[in-house]
């Protein structure tokens, strides 16, 4: 007795649900619906009729969680092992391994030492930085001198 106590204790902290806990859950639960029939046969009321359908329905409830929670958790394991077994194939095949590039890294060797180094390249849809037409230097990647040009068009438009 003891040692169910010791590991109901240490189940709590454990996430998941665990045997233990399990039948710790459905003993309590059948002593409570064992109260409501004593309570029911000592009082004639309704009320311990509905509490005991109500104590069942939660019975089962917890019941169906934990079993479709295994469920869950066995397919979750399934689907690991066979990631896992798969990723195991491909290291085991002697064939070499296509690296996909992107566009934006193109690798380029240099001419004096013959390694490499990655240059990064032009991707469509990026900000480019402007040539800034007062000064002709570039501009930073801002608004600011957007919002310039917009309030010089509204005090053009205003005079």
């Amino acid at each position: 007795m003891a040692g169910f106590a010791q590991e109901l204790w240490e189940s709590i902290f454990t996430p998941g649900t665990t045997p233990t806990l399990l039948v710790a859950t459905n003993a309590t639960f059948a002593c409570l619906q064992l109260v409501l029939f004593l309570l029911l046969l000592a009082t004639y009321s309704i009320h311990f009729i509905i509490l005991s359908f109500l104590c069942g329905g939660l019975w089962w409830a917890i019941n169906w969680f934990a079993a479709e929670l295994k469920i869950a958790q066995a397919k979750e394991a399934k689907e690991k092992t066979r990631l896992e077994q798969r990723a195991a194939a491909r290291n085991s095949e002697d064939s070499e391994t296509e690296v996909e590039t992107s566009p934006a890294f193109v690798a380029k060797p240099k001419p004096i030492s013959g390694s490499t180094e990655v240059e990064v390249g032009e991707q469509a849809g990026d900000l480019k930085l402007r040539a800034d037409t007062s000064s002709g230097s570039k501009s930073g990647v801002s608004t600011e001198d957007e919002w310039e040009k917009v309030s010089e068009n509204e005090n053009e438009k205003d005079k």
